[in-house]
């Protein structure tokens, strides 16, 4: 149970109700809506960083889920495991970036490199070592590298929100998870 009240469209103070007007927004800015200044200060930033961009959808998706998990945030692993399914990814790379399966499913040089970086900069207080920066600038220019390092870190930041407030997952993307055979909940390691 999360530990804010998740507010729903007829609850949410008239400032917050344009977030509500295409349904349940989830519970990010559910529980945001309580103050609506933060959830008008946080939501374009976090529409920026994880938004359309230079990255594409499925690096974007493997930078989010590995972040998440090395954050062992339960609310995050979960829902990005569906949205990185939805991004192209198969399940055995959902499964490596969830530390579930091998790590060699995640195969293209670049995206080994990008999950050296998250790793790195998710993973560990040092700076990245010579070796981990070397390898992403080989196939990330630095705007890339810039932009999935600030995901990494937005992603950081919800995280802590996340598992802070307990933030529920959705039933309907943990009936996804469990037709898919991935863990949840409690059984999420």
């Amino acid at each position: 149970m999360a530990v804010v009240g998740l507010l729903d469209e007829a609850q949410a103070p008239l400032t917050a109700k344009r977030y509500f007007a295409d349904g349940d927004p989830g519970p990010i800015v559910a529980s945001l809506a309580h103050v609506p200044e933060l959830l008008e200060a946080a939501m374009p930033f976090l529409g920026t960083v994880f938004g359309p961009s230079a990255l594409s959808f499925r690096t974007k998706e493997i930078i989010v889920l590995r972040t998440s998990r090395l954050q062992s945030c339960r609310y995050c692993t979960e829902t990005h495991t569906v949205v990185a399914r939805e991004a192209g990814l198969s399940i055995d790379e959902v499964r490596a970036l969830r530390d579930e399966g091998a790590p060699e499913a995640i195969d293209d040089p670049a995206e080994v490199a990008l999950v050296g970086w998250v790793d790195a900069v998710a993973g560990s207080l040092q700076a990245p070592s010579n070796d981990v920066e070397e390898a992403v600038r080989r196939h990330f220019s630095d705007s890339e590298v810039i932009e999935a390092t600030m995901l990494i870190g937005a992603t950081m930041m919800l995280t802590r929100y996340a598992t802070s407030l307990q933030l529920p997952t959705s039933e309907d993307t943990l009936q996804r998870l469990r037709e898919e055979g991935f863990p949840t909940g409690g059984d999420l390691q």
